[in-house]
């Protein structure tokens, strides 16, 4: 069975940092009827986010922040995460992903490898992720990186990949890139240690 849509109406009802769009959209529906319905849709933009592994030590390099978003959540939210950013006009993927690296973890990047490009909450934003593993020599990082004029204060954290992995399995590691991007790794670590000691 082919199923259609069609974009009736589209009005943008808020932008600054952000931009809320309105949708108002006529789909088919699985009984062979159809549709309408108004949508609210949080303008996001794609990101890149970045798993630095170094393979010949066995270790990640994860980033600690502030957001926002998490504190309805915990009440500690500063979270550790995988490197991410926002693609900027004209930048490839792979280039947001070395930019944001050193940006946000001072390291330089080897080799890049696609793990997965998702969405990343599809009910009600246009965010997708383009996920990557990236060859580093993590010797030496550390710190407090990140921009000033984004109002960025980034810790930066060397960790085995068996404490990242503890640490994702005891809830101290939950946001979606961060999960998604260890879990491949405790599935794949084998492979990039043959492809990158």
């Amino acid at each position: 069975m082919s199923m259609n849509w069609k974009l009736l109406e589209h009005k943008v009802l808020y932008q600054r940092y952000f931009r809320l769009d309105e949708y108002r959209l006529r789909h088919d529906r699985f009984d062979g009827g159809t549709h309408e319905v108004v949508r609210e849709i949080f303008e996001r933009g794609s990101a890149v986010a970045v798993l630095p592994y170094d393979a010949k030590r066995d270790r990640v390099v994860l980033i600690e922040q502030f957001r926002a978003g998490a504190i309805h959540f915990t009440d500690k939210p500063w979270l550790l995460e995988l490197v991410a950013g926002i693609i900027e006009e004209g930048e490839s993927l792979e280039q947001v992903a070395r930019r944001e690296t050193l940006e946000e973890a001072g390291c330089e990047v080897g080799e890049l490898l696609l793990v997965h490009h998702y969405l990343v909450t599809p009910g009600g934003s246009t965010e997708a992720c383009a996920l990557y593993v990236a060859n580093v020599d993590s010797d030496g990082l550390g710190g407090i990186h990140g921009l000033d004029e984004e109002h960025e204060d980034i810790k930066v954290h060397v960790v085995s990949r068996e404490r990242a992995l503890d640490m994702l399995d005891n809830g101290r590691i939950f946001n979606a890139a961060a999960v998604i991007g260890l879990q491949w790794l405790a599935l794949n670590y084998q492979e990039l240690q043959k492809r990158w000691s």
